[in-house]
């Protein structure tokens, strides 16, 4: 199982505000696409983008009732 710094970024929409809530954790799971999956079940209009990008870190960008969402999963 791998062990991996999260930091979840739920994206303010109004347009006069910038603003987003950000959190940090640190977890151990061994398929990240299942535990977005997991991690969003139930949620209306759930839909996701999965990068991988140079450093390796991964990034999925979800989307969820017009809420727009990031993690991304450094592994430590």
């Amino acid at each position: 199982m791998k062990e991996y710094e999260a930091v979840w970024e739920i994206f303010n929409l109004c347009s006069g505000n910038q603003m987003r809530d950000v959190f940090f954790e640190e977890i151990a799971v061994e398929n990240l696409d299942q535990y977005i999956e997991e991690k969003f079940q139930g949620e209306e209009h759930f839909t996701y983008e999965k990068s991988v990008l140079e450093d390796g870190s991964i990034v999925y960008d979800i989307m969820t009732s017009k809420i727009k969402q990031r993690y991304t999963f450094t592994e430590i």
